[in-house]
């Protein structure tokens, strides 16, 4: 593979090759991710906290479906819960997957709307 001679801004971050446990579980979180509904669950979550019933009516899913994808998206380590009272409370656990989903949904937009590319 040849050297880069130039990186992108997105690539400021971590600039160490990675390693295939890094590797795996970049995998793990893309697997996760490749469910529309988790998706878009992780993208309503990158706004702010919110629990299983305001998921659901944000959503569009059901409240089981919702809750059995937060149930997934929790044991992978993606989102977090909180106790507020009598309900869980949700967010997303770090910046990156932030990033992450805002920038594949950006990037999906583009390919929709056929808005031109930029860098």
């Amino acid at each position: 593979m040849s050297e880069r001679t130039e990186t992108s801004p997105a690539h400021h971050g971590h600039q160490r090759s990675p390693s295939r446990e890094q590797l795996e579980t970049a995998t793990t979180v893309f697997a996760l991710l490749a469910d529309p509904t988790r998706l878009h669950l992780l993208w309503l979550l990158a706004g702010g906290e919110a629990d299983v019933t305001e998921l659901a009516s944000e959503s569009g899913a059901a409240r089981p479906a919702v809750s059995q994808h937060l149930a997934k998206l929790r044991l992978a380590g993606l989102v977090q819960a909180r106790k507020d009272g009598r309900r869980m409370v949700y967010s997303l656990r770090d910046g990156h997957l932030r990033r992450l989903v805002t920038e594949a949904l950006n990037h999906a937009d583009h390919q929709v709307t056929g808005a031109p590319w930029h860098a």
